[in-house]
């Protein structure tokens, strides 16, 4: 882990030496950004092992973007092209959003690959053998300065959207039009990124729609009875990890609610375990530890705590402007079904133009199994 956390680190440092457009600043100041949301600052090659099969190159991008506080921040993310010539207008767009990898440098995907290889991997190769460009954002301080705001719903919806702009940038190949696809973290990130992705695009994009599968939903609601003793028991480590890692983010993000006031010691040491410790290690570190122990007091007693939660992690249930694809494993326990169907009903209840489809699978199967109806779906939206 710690070879791993290296080659991250000279990874970004070698980034920020390249970008010219930071200023100087004092000793102590975070350098100013000058350049334009999906302005590429740097580039490098992305391992050949690393690459999603079927493609024809692979380029990690630094790139700017929007940061939790909604300043402008740096991101990286990867480009990965399909064989051939790209057809009149460029290759299609699909702008991957990557599950949970984890919050520290070396947990990002353009250093690492993906967090499961070898589900994400022949999945993505389904689009680039379609004939789509795949970018792929890391999020904004997964790999750059900062921590990754996890599960803040706008800020990644804002790396997944500048991730395209980015990729338009560093290549004449890339078309404008363009569909967010996600899992897990990701598959929340791409139902986030579709009610914003055209007004965040703007007219330079043509954004046409949205798959999210394992979709994470209303788990704010989840998080907030949180406290002493609750759960009374040891969720599975998955799902522990999870909720370390929003404790973490949440800490990084919004100083303001004090959450290190009621963290046990226990609380304190997973929180800052989550910051460090990618997520296949920290399920393991994590086995039989009690949710319930990190907490002195319910975390509702933090002044505002439901209400910033709620801003920060809530999925939008109105607003949405082109059709997008839910789907979701009727077996999942690391994503629950009810929670995820019970926002499906909320939108469809909305009028939303969202198309949901279960599967008699789990987590990662679900995805798997969705790429019969997701590339068709996609497709269609293409031709609209």
């Amino acid at each position: 882990m710690k070879t791993r956390r290296r080659t991250g680190a000279l990874v970004v440092a070698a980034a920020l030496a390249s970008c010219s457009i930071l200023l100087a600043a004092p000793a102590g100041a975070a350098p100013a950004i000058t350049h334009e949301l999906g302005d590429v600052v740097s580039t490098r090659d992305l391992p050949p092992e690393l690459w999603i099969p079927g493609s024809s190159a692979a380029t990690v991008l630094t790139y700017v973007t929007t940061d939790t506080f909604g300043d402008k921040a740096l991101s990286t993310g990867t480009v990965f092209l399909p064989q051939g010539t790209a057809p009149e207008g460029g290759w299609p767009v699909v702008s991957w959003a990557h599950g949970t990898s984890g919050l520290d440098d070396s947990c990002a995907p353009s250093v690492v690959g993906p967090a499961l290889p070898e589900r994400d991997l022949p999945y993505l190769a389904n689009w680039i053998a379609q004939g789509f460009a795949v970018v792929a954002s890391d999020y904004a301080g997964l790999g750059t300065p900062g921590l990754q705001a996890y599960l803040d719903g706008r800020t990644t919806a804002h790396n997944v959207v500048d991730m395209v702009k980015a990729g338009r940038n560093y290549s004449p190949d890339l078309a404008k039009s363009w569909v967010a696809v996600g899992q897990s973290q990701g598959g929340g990130a791409a139902i986030y990124t579709a009610r914003y992705a055209t007004e965040f695009g703007g007219p330079d994009l043509d954004y046409r729609g949205a798959v999210g599968t394992g979709t994470p939903a209303y788990i704010e609601k989840l998080i907030s009875i949180g406290g002493p003793g609750v759960p009374p028991v040891a969720l599975p480590a998955g799902l522990t990890s999870y909720v370390a890692y929003i404790i973490a983010a949440l800490r990084y993000s919004h100083p303001e609610l004090g959450l290190d006031s009621i963290l046990t010691p226990i609380g304190q040491k997973y929180a800052a375990r989550a910051e460090t410790t990618c997520v296949a290690d920290f399920e393991a570190e994590l086995d039989g530890v009690a949710v319930g122990d990190f907490f002195t007091a319910p975390l509702t007693s933090l002044p505002n705590f439901t209400a910033v939660l709620d801003d920060y992690m809530a999925m939008p249930e109105a607003g949405f402007d082109k059709p997008f694809f839910m789907g979701h494993g009727l077996r999942d326990i690391d994503v629950p079904f009810p929670t995820t169907a019970a926002y499906v009903a909320r939108l469809t209840a909305n009028g939303q133009p969202v198309t949901f489809r279960t599967y008699d699978a789990d987590h990662s199967g679900a995805l798997v199994a969705s790429v019969a109806d997701t590339i068709p779906f996609v497709e269609q939206q293409l031709l609209r």
